[in-house]
């Protein structure tokens, strides 16, 4: 089964995502990648954001999202 990609926006560490991605990242049950951009300025100022398999997944925490992450992740290995 191939691990779920989960993309995070190098604008959007100013919400403290950068936490949530290494935490992801010494986990190692997503692949994890950083840009510089993902084109979603409108959530990037406002609220933490990611990008799990393309999907935008949001929250108004940094802790809250990668709860909704795993929640994402989770729920595709049931389906998988």
């Amino acid at each position: 089964m191939q691990k779920p990609i989960i993309e995070f926006c190098a604008s959007n560490m100013h919400h403290d995502t950068d936490r949530i991605m290494k935490r992801l990242e010494q986990e190692g049950l997503t692949e994890v990648i950083e840009y510089g951009c993902l084109g979603n300025c409108g959530e990037c100022y406002l609220f933490p954001f990611a990008l799990v398999n393309g999907e935008i997944v949001a929250a108004s925490t940094a802790d809250e999202l990668y709860d909704r992450i795993m929640e994402e992740v989770n729920a595709e290995r049931i389906e998988g």
